[in-house]
């Protein structure tokens, strides 16, 4: 549905909950309903890409409901955008506060969590994410927890989780990625070529790949390999990025 239209249907909303009100209609149901008006106009700025009119109207159904955990989550989202991670956090926290069982704001906190690399609280969160039978796609937290253990240095361990994410979903690139890094982390280079190699097929474009498959090459001697691969890196990261910068060390380039 295109704005125009969401908003234009919101604001019936609004004129109706406030006919409702001059009828007798209670002050907090009509507040309710003015939020979740205003709610819409704002999440459909967010599928715009507009975070900032987005948070605008956000701010202003916190207002009028500021219970609604559904407001607070999309708070924390637009907060998320804009790289203000201690809001997206509180807001998302309270989010899951108000609605314990609302499992997609308890994933939004995970993924800010490590965002700020609070590696514990988001292994934390996301393992009670994983104890909701009914959540459609736990593939993504248990990749998430093999990330988290992965920066903490427990490698077997995140193994583990990358590996129960990929019996969910074979084709889960994130999880084929960490296993394959994490692979190389312990120095197992042949596994590693196994979960990379399949990556690459799937994600051509993606020089991160691209780096760790060039290093899993490299640990197992397949050296012209290994400098096609960090090639690509040089074809697809941007010239000046980091990923860049190790692809030209490991090729000997600007030495």
């Amino acid at each position: 549905m295109k704005l125009k239209s969401i908003i234009n249907i919101a604001l019936i909303m609004m004129v109706i909950s406030t006919t409702a009100w001059s009828c007798g209609g209670q002050q907090a149901q009509r507040d309710e309903q003015r939020a979740a008006a205003t709610r819409e106009i704002g999440e459909a700025y967010m599928h715009q890409g507009d975070y900032t009119a987005a948070l605008r109207e956000l701010l202003d159904a916190e207002k009028l409901n500021p219970e609604d955990p559904f407001v607070h989550n999309d708070l924390g989202l637009c907060y998320m955008a804009k790289k203000r991670m201690t809001d997206a956090i509180a807001h998302f926290q309270k989010s899951v506060a108000l609605r314990p069982s609302y499992t997609p704001a308890r994933n939004n906190l995970g993924a800010a969590l490590m965002a700020v690399e609070e590696w514990d609280a988001a292994i934390n969160t996301f393992k009670e994410i994983t104890k909701d039978v009914l959540y459609a796609t736990p593939q993504y937290p248990l990749s998430n927890l093999g990330f988290a253990y992965y920066k903490k240095g427990e490698y077997v361990t995140a193994l583990d989780y990358y590996k129960e994410a990929l019996k969910i979903q074979p084709d889960l690139i994130n999880a084929l990625l960490g296993a394959g890094r994490t692979h190389l982390a312990l120095n197992q280079g042949r596994p590693a070529l196994r979960y990379l190699e399949q990556a690459v097929q799937m994600a051509p474009r993606n020089p991160d790949i691209h780096f760790h498959l060039a290093e899993a090459y490299l640990l197992t001697g397949q050296n012209a390999q290994a400098r096609a691969s960090y090639e690509s890196v040089l074809e697809l990261a941007p010239r000046e990025s980091e990923l860049a910068g190790k692809a030209k060390q490991r090729l000997g380039i600007g030495r």
